[in-house]
């Protein structure tokens, strides 16, 4: 909650009034740990799988990075990405939203340069791509969209496919501005030269299978994953005699060699506790050099 003071008409400052942001549990805008590592996973096979691909496809050797996964509204990510650069949208089936993997431009045409046979040592402008240019990006970006549909695996069930290009970023409306999108953040080098690239896919396509990744047992399982837990946790157990009670004053007259008389008779099991709940009686025996407790009754714990 953040409070917000209200001006008069007059400038003079007027009541607080407080400014409420809605939050909604029902679409969180952060990742489960488990689901962000299971899409780092898949993302990270994507870019080896990618960066082999491109290699053979240039002919330069090239390395692709996986880096951050996150999840943001697509006005988040939009706004993040420079003004002017390459924009590829994927269409999904049933989808309205779009995917998008995006680029430099200058990145884009150094992969063009390459492909042509070039060293790629001249400085590229950021401009958009000729008719020539985009038709060979995008030739490449229908191996990165295999790639993708390999390394998500069952995380992407529906069919995706380019269609089309764009070159500024806040014009490009591949989803509404609240719509979530999975983000992932690569550094793609091709022959030194290295970029920052990312992908971005709708939530909506990738989170009701993350559950299916990660399965989880129902509510029925709850009582026996517990118990099954439980047996395996080490607990302090001791045997207790029975109590005396004694007036402070004689604590603080102690000294060596006194007796202090215990109200437990010597033919009476001692009591077996845990956590000082007793729930058994012991007999006092031995395990070879070791003093041991003999279980000779059991008491059934009421809690």
């Amino acid at each position: 909650m953040r409070v917000v003071r209200e001006g008069t008409p007059d400038g003079t400052a007027g009541r607080q009034t407080s400014g409420i942001d809605v939050f909604d549990f029902g679409r969180p805008t952060t990742l489960a740990r488990e689901h962000s590592r299971v899409l780092e996973l898949a993302m990270e096979t994507f870019a080896r799988q990618w960066g082999t691909h491109l290699t053979a496809r240039v002919r330069v050797k090239s390395r692709i990075v996986s880096g951050q996964v996150l999840m943001q509204t697509y006005d988040e990510y939009s706004a993040a990405l420079p003004s002017t650069t390459a924009m590829v949208l994927c269409a999904l089936e049933g989808n309205t939203s779009q995917a998008v993997i995006q680029f430099p431009t200058a990145a884009g045409l150094g992969l063009v340069v390459h492909m042509l046979g070039g060293n790629g040592s001249q400085p590229l402008p950021n401009r958009k791509f000729t008719q020539i240019e985009q038709s060979l990006v995008l030739h490449l970006m229908d191996d990165a969209l295999e790639n993708l549909r390999y390394s998500l695996d069952s995380l992407l069930t529906v069919p995706i496919k380019i269609a089309g290009i764009q070159y500024n970023s806040q014009f490009a409306q591949a989803a509404a501005p609240s719509d979530l999108m999975i983000v992932s953040f690569f550094t793609i080098t091709v022959g030194g030269v290295s970029a920052p690239a990312t992908v971005a896919i709708p939530a909506e396509i990738l989170l009701p299978h993350l559950g299916a990744a990660n399965p989880l047992d129902t509510a029925v399982h709850c009582r026996e994953r517990i118990l099954a837990q439980l047996v395996h946790i080490p607990v302090d157990v001791s045997l207790q005699l029975t109590p005396t009670t004694i007036r402070p004053g004689a604590i603080l007259n102690l000294a060596v060699g006194d007796v202090l008389p215990l109200p437990h008779p010597k033919d009476r099991p001692v009591d077996l506790a845990v956590d000082g709940q007793p729930l058994a009686a012991a007999a006092l025996g031995s395990k070879g050099s070791r003093l041991a407790g003999i279980i000779v009754t059991t008491e059934e714990n009421p809690r």
